[in-house]
């Protein structure tokens, strides 16, 4: 499995600097934004719910893992089932964003500030430093998208195996991170609700993704040892959720408000296009939908 060189990777992101100064100055500045909440809670040592973190994180990645065990024993599923388990994991997705990120970082806002339009603005804040931290994380690594192919900075160097392990690690990476700050203020009605939903989607995109890797010609132990692998991000993820919405107060509603709309940039940019390019955009528009509705539905009932 051959992986870009270091310095023709650097060749390569330099070109894409200079073609691209707007994002590169966006994931820069989104990245020390991220990396001072993250030495202010550190400096203060609010790392009580870094346990909480870490087991959330750990039962998606052992969700992810378990997903993709069908693998070992089936080669493939039907393209229209597979775009609507993928769908049904963007409705989850995309209702954790809603009921277990966004509102409840307004509300916490709103409190903080005592004004809703502060409050709003607040979690605005947040989400304009996580579509900027996924805009660049997705121009720049290197990557394979299931339906448009390769691309970021130096993808030509890189198997295509290598590729499939960052765009699994760039999908996993927010949901684990948005686990983390759904315990950063050790609010249960918040995480536990957060990490049910992700788990229970970790499960059919485990497979799929184990699946992928199959047809696209690998071992059927390296798929899902690979498949599996990629949900260590989420507990690396949590942690990192934790210590940057752990520190200031208003870091808090900043954190849910980065998490939701990186995870909506997921949902947006990938997992909505790859089930639309099949010609099953109805099945999987409507596993979208139970997907919404059973997170709805989860975070009325544990939250």
């Amino acid at each position: 499995m051959e992986i870009t060189a270091p310095e023709s990777w650097l060749v390569a992101f330099k070109q894409h600097c200079k073609h691209h100064p707007y994002l590169i100055i966006a994931l820069l500045a989104s990245v020390i934004l991220i990396t001072l909440l993250i030495l202010h809670s550190i400096h203060l040592g609010e790392q009580a719910y870094l346990k909480y973190a870490l087991l959330g994180g750990t039962a998606g990645f052992l969700a992810t893992a378990a997903g993709t065990l069908p693998a070992l024993f089936i080669k493939e599923i039907p393209r229209k089932l597979s775009d609507a388990m993928l769908g049904f994991a963007a409705g989850m997705m995309l209702a954790a964003s809603a009921f277990s990120l966004l509102l409840p970082g307004i509300e916490a806002a709103i409190d903080f500030t005592g004004s809703s339009f502060l409050g709003s603005m607040v979690v605005l804040f947040g989400m304009v430093i996580g579509v900027a931290l996924m805009m660049g994380l997705d121009e720049f690594v290197p990557h394979e998208h299931m339906d448009s192919g390769p691309c970021g900075a130096g993808h030509e160097a890189c198997s295509r195996a290598w590729l499939f392990v960052f765009a699994i690690a760039l999908h996993n990476f927010p949901e684990g991170m948005a686990i983390g700050v759904g315990y950063a203020q050790g609010d249960l009605s918040v995480g536990v609700p957060l990490t049910t939903a992700i788990a229970l989607q970790d499960i059919p995109e485990g497979l799929a993704v184990a699946l992928t890797l199959r047809a696209t010609g690998f071992s059927t132990v390296f798929s899902v040892l690979i498949a599996a692998a990629t949900g260590v991000l989420e507990p690396l993820g949590s942690i990192l959720g934790v210590s940057l919405a752990g520190g200031f107060m208003i870091a808090y509603p900043i954190g849910l408000g980065l998490a939701g709309a990186a995870m909506l940039f997921v949902v947006s940019n990938e997992v909505i296009p790859e089930t639309h390019s099949n010609g099953n955009k109805t099945v999987a528009t409507i596993g979208l939908m139970i997907g919404f509705a059973l997170m709805m539905l989860l975070d009325t009932t544990l939250g």
